[in-house]
């Protein structure tokens, strides 16, 4: 189950604020549950068609939080508002997530707007690998 919304990734209803991881890429630290880590492992298998890097390390994924259901929420951005993608992003994130959660929701964010500094260590040096000068 996916679900198009917007919302703001720094505005969090959780009462537990290690429910949520915000902002995976460079020098966040948050202390992520052993389900949000499932699900962030598994979503490296969902990769960016136009870029070929996974979301997580292009610093796609905005937050997670895993629900006593095991029902993910993730809030997840993409390089572009404008990009034709989600279904085809969906759909990976559905064979990625089989297994790992019961069910799982995508928020598509826009706030803050997706920038290059979002890109982890991994993905930059992934995309320096496809001869991406960054």
């Amino acid at each position: 189950m996916t679900e198009n919304t917007t919302a703001d990734p720094a505005v969090s209803t959780d009462t537990d604020p290690a429910a949520t991881v915000v902002a995976e890429g460079e020098g966040v630290t948050a202390e992520l549950t052993a389900e949000q880590e499932d699900v962030l492992e598994a979503l490296r298998d969902v990769v960016d068609p136009e870029l070929g890097i996974n979301v997580v390390d292009l610093g796609l994924i905005y937050g997670v939080d895993v629900d006593a259901e095991r029902i993910a929420t993730i809030d997840m951005t993409l390089t572009s508002a404008a990009c034709p993608l989600t279904d085809v992003i969906e759909d990976q994130a559905r064979e990625a997530l089989e297994g790992v959660v019961a069910d799982f929701r995508i928020n598509w964010v826009w706030m803050p707007p997706w920038g290059p500094e979002s890109i982890t260590d991994d993905g930059r040096e992934q995309l320096r690998a496809l001869g991406f000068n960054i």
